[in-house]
């Protein structure tokens, strides 16, 4: 008989901090199912019972049946499929370790970028302590400025003069 599985191949925490959210409840169903086909295998024995053939021999009345029976039990194999694939995969996995290599080299360099942004970001000085003059020096093209470019007060885009809602817009592009 093939060997008996002692644990599982699978490393089901690791597969489940990667199925996404909305996923989980289908993941857990899954390996549900999958640990009951695991205890359904585990409940029987590794080995079939051994067959007492000298009680059938005295119990059966045709001579030669139970030898008979005896011999052709014991030419039964079962035959256990070969592995054929897992070399294959094997090669296949060979063939795209250069490819997966790359695609990370890729995605380390957008991560880097995207570390740039955040440090960036991070170094500014928190909302509460920034001024006015230090908004301007940031970004002057976003910062109030009464002087060159003044507005009214509640000073946002609505209640200046010249403002144009997104329809007006619209209409005044056709």
């Amino acid at each position: 008989m093939a060997k008996r599985f002692t644990k599982s191949a699978i490393n089901w925490a690791e597969f489940q901090k990667r199925v996404p959210p909305e996923e989980q409840g289908k993941f857990l169903a899954f390996k549900a199912k999958a640990d009951l086909y695991l205890r359904r295998v585990q409940a029987n024995p590794p080995e079939p019972p051994k067959i007492n053939w000298e009680e059938y021999a005295k119990i059966v009345p045709v001579t030669g049946l139970v030898e008979k029976f005896k011999s052709e039990y014991a030419g039964v194999k079962i035959p256990y499929p070969e592995d054929k694939l897992s070399c294959k995969i094997d090669e296949q996995w060979k063939s795209l370790e250069p490819q997966i290599k790359s695609f990370c080299a890729e995605i380390q360099k957008d991560i880097d970028a995207a570390q740039k942004d955040i440090d960036k970001i991070n170094a500014l000085p928190k909302f509460d302590d920034i001024t006015m003059e230090m908004l301007y020096d940031m970004s002057p093209q976003e910062a109030f400025d009464p002087v060159n470019r003044p507005t009214f007060w509640p000073h946002n885009p609505e209640e200046q003069p010249g403002y144009m809602t997104p329809e007006q817009k619209a209409l005044k592009k056709h």
